[in-house]
């Protein structure tokens, strides 16, 4: 895949993208049992300060940046 996005053209890269994006968007993150421990483990650091959390916002921001300068080579 890497290597056909490499050579495809602007419109087959952005119709690739649609289908990932709208997979991404309909996937749900799934609280399993570790999963839940997890989060609970790092939830006191986060309280006190000692470890800093990114919002969902800023994550998509951050994937879609990655993304558009992936695009571009």
């Amino acid at each position: 895949l890497h290597s056909y996005l490499e050579v495809a053209d602007d419109k087959k890269v952005k119709a690739i993208y649609a289908i990932k994006e709208s997979q991404i968007e309909a996937s749900a993150v799934v609280y399993t049992d570790a999963l839940i421990a997890e989060l609970d483990r790092r939830y006191p650091d986060y309280k006190n300060g000692k470890s800093k959390m990114v919002t969902s916002r800023e994550s998509k921001r951050r994937i879609q940046k990655l993304l558009k300068s992936a695009q571009k080579k």
